[in-house]
């Protein structure tokens, strides 16, 4: 059997990665396939040749568009990143009958629903396991491994950069900024931190994985998105003391009135095993009707835990080559004609528990009259924590934490204690899920 001959856009971390593992593990892979994979044409204008294996036997350019055409090439792997040209050049491939893999989770989330509808057209796979959580295989247990499910939610770690800073921030009690920086050293943050602490790069895959549970069009326009760099060391070790601890979370949940799509800091209880994941590492908790929570963890970025999630769409793409196309794993889990409407909920719809900190004058009354707000509003107080103040201070840090209530009417409640004369400043807001079966 001819062997199956692939075309390689970027030979960068995960692209040279990429080429490794296919060289270096081609004959598992051979046997795994039932034939051989072969990288026979790569595309690069920047690569380390001496950290690449196998580049002897590869035709090289520097012109993407070369290697799309090529009539030779059975799977294009797009590894290049970003909107374009990732987007031509994919399109470009699926019009020539190629077969696609990318890694590119910006590209999917933005112009997936677009690229799967001309893939399906032309009876190509388009393959995008490494785009979600690295090597972790997140998008397979989602779309194959629990398809007998009803997926009620989804809560995910899905940005190791925004990890390793919070985790650091709660080990050491260090600020936002200076882990930051040792973040950008270390090449876990790039020089603009951006997609990472403001959570682009998570509601990317956030996106991703809402369609994949729920059977929905990819809306990355409809995803809230909220940051970590406003998080205080203050807030990280008040969270600990009532037993929680803050992690920058993607979490999609479907309700009687929609889908919850959402990226956020969030305080979850420090027993859940998903709240001591630390560092650069990535992990994802999934609750079906039938199977209960399951937990996918590891690698979410690196060059050979992310080509392993690629290698390993080029091998399922080989064997189902000779497959009809109407027999083939839906490119979103469910079939294209199924594909429901059920609306997003903006975020002041979602209903949530709170962690609240404010600045407020400590004197008599106070407190009852921020509790008498809140419960004006329908809100109830789980927990409270007024702070003794620094001497020669009259302010206190007042802590609290509620139980859960629409996000809008929090938002009401807040701007009459911004109001009140006794308290000084913004309060502080973080959400607060318990993540329980």
């Amino acid at each position: 059997m001819n062997p199956v001959k692939v075309g390689l856009l970027g030979l960068g971390t995960v692209g040279g990665g990429t080429m490794n593992v296919l060289y270096r593990n081609a004959r598992e892979i051979s046997r795994r396939a039932g034939r051989e994979i072969r990288v026979s044409h790569a595309a690069a204008r920047d690569y380390d040749a001496a950290g690449i294996d196998g580049l002897d036997s590869v035709t090289l350019s520097d012109d993407a568009f070369a290697v799309v055409g090529d009539p030779e090439v059975d799977i294009i792997v797009e590894l290049i990143g970003g909107y374009s040209p990732a987007r031509e050049l994919v399109l470009e491939a699926i019009a020539n009958g190629k077969h696609v893999v990318t890694a590119n989770k910006a590209l999917i989330a933005l112009h997936g629903n677009e690229i799967f509808a001309a893939a399906r057209a032309k009876g190509v796979i388009v393959a995008f396991e490494a785009a979600v959580a690295g090597g972790i295989p997140i998008i397979k247990a989602v779309r194959e491994g629990l398809a007998a499910n009803n997926i009620e939610w989804v809560a995910g770690i899905i940005n190791g950069t925004g990890n390793f800073i919070l985790s650091e921030m709660r080990d050491k009690g260090r600020d936002f900024a200076d882990v930051l920086k040792e973040a950008q050293a270390l090449g876990y943050a790039e020089a603009d931190p951006t997609f990472d602490v403001e959570g682009v790069d998570a509601a990317h895959k956030l996106t991703i994985l809402a369609s994949l549970a729920f059977g929905i069009p990819l809306q990355f326009d409809k995803t809230y998105t909220e940051g970590i760099a406003a998080i205080d060391p203050q807030d990280v070790r008040n969270a600990e003391d009532f037993g929680y601890r803050i992690k920058h979370l993607g979490i999609t949940r479907k309700t009687d009135a929609g889908v919850e799509l959402r990226v956020h800091p969030t305080l979850i209880p420090e027993r859940r095993l998903i709240a001591n994941v630390d560092g650069v590492m990535n992990a994802v908790l999934v609750k079906g009707d039938a199977v209960g929570p399951t937990l996918y963890y590891g690698a979410g970025a690196g060059s050979l835990p992310t080509a392993s999630a690629v290698a390993a769409d080029v091998i399922d793409v080989a064997r189902s080559l000779s497959t009809d196309p109407g027999n083939r794993v839906p490119h979103l889990a469910f079939q294209a004609d199924a594909l429901s409407d059920i609306p997003v909920l903006p975020i002041d719809a979602v209903e949530t528990a709170y962690y609240l900190r404010m600045q407020a004058e400590d004197k008599p009354g106070v407190v009852a009259a921020v509790a008498g707000i809140l419960s004006e509003a329908g809100i109830s107080i789980e927990a409270i924590k007024q702070q003794e103040p620094a001497e020669g201070q009259t302010q206190v840090a007042l802590v609290m934490l509620t139980h859960r209530v629409v996000e809008r009417h929090m938002n009401d409640a807040i701007a009459k204690i911004e109001a009140l004369d006794t308290i000084a400043g913004s309060v502080t807001r973080l959400r607060v899920e318990l993540l329980d079966g």
